[in-house]
């Protein structure tokens, strides 16, 4: 049962002992999330166009895991970007297909394509409410990913995407560290 109030300990539930789990995570307010994490996360817009316009490059995902219980679906995800193949964003969401046409639901199983560009290419799933924003000490695997090291800091918010009154996603982003 997805919730209206998701936390990185709930989500990452769904995927135990995972070593990319953050070291440190602490929730700050939204007027404390400087720039540019704050342009990039204090909105209630799809994250894959909000990177996508920052970066200047469409981006595509790469499916680190994935688990599915009937019709709950969870995937750790990287986005990077198409011209460099930079890594620009990790996520990690549960979705209720149950919600989700038969064609909405096989994309995004497929995992091909940003989960955001599915919705917005299906016109589903359109109000985002970001429900808390993180500052986030990166553990050794994230911050390999992002090119980084290991303790660096970064920005990232926990979320819920509707469909109706019904929560439909559960999702974590966390940004790659701007300006390393």
């Amino acid at each position: 049962m997805l919730t209206t109030a998701p936390t990185l300990d709930h989500l990452y539930g769904l995927f135990p002992n995972s070593p990319d789990r953050p070291d440190e995570s602490v929730e700050v307010p939204a007027a404390e999330v400087p720039q540019p994490y704050h342009q990039l996360l204090v909105h209630s817009h799809h994250m894959t166009v909000t990177v996508e316009e920052f970066y200047r490059s469409p981006v595509d995902v790469q499916v680190l895991g994935s688990c599915r219980n009937g019709n709950e679906y969870a995937r750790k995800i990287l986005l990077k970007t198409r011209e460099t193949g930079n890594v620009v964003q990790f996520g990690l969401v549960r979705i209720n297909l149950g919600v989700c046409p038969p064609a909405v639901r096989d994309e995004i199983v497929e995992g091909k394509t940003p989960l955001g560009r599915v919705l917005i290419q299906h016109d589903m799933l359109r109000r985002i409410e970001p429900v808390a924003y993180l500052r986030v000490n990166l553990s050794a695997e994230m911050a390999g990913w992002f090119g980084v090291e290991a303790g660096a800091t970064t920005y990232g918010r926990l979320g819920v995407i509707y469909t109706g009154d019904r929560p439909a996603v559960e999702v974590l982003e966390i940004l790659a560290p701007v300006g390393s």
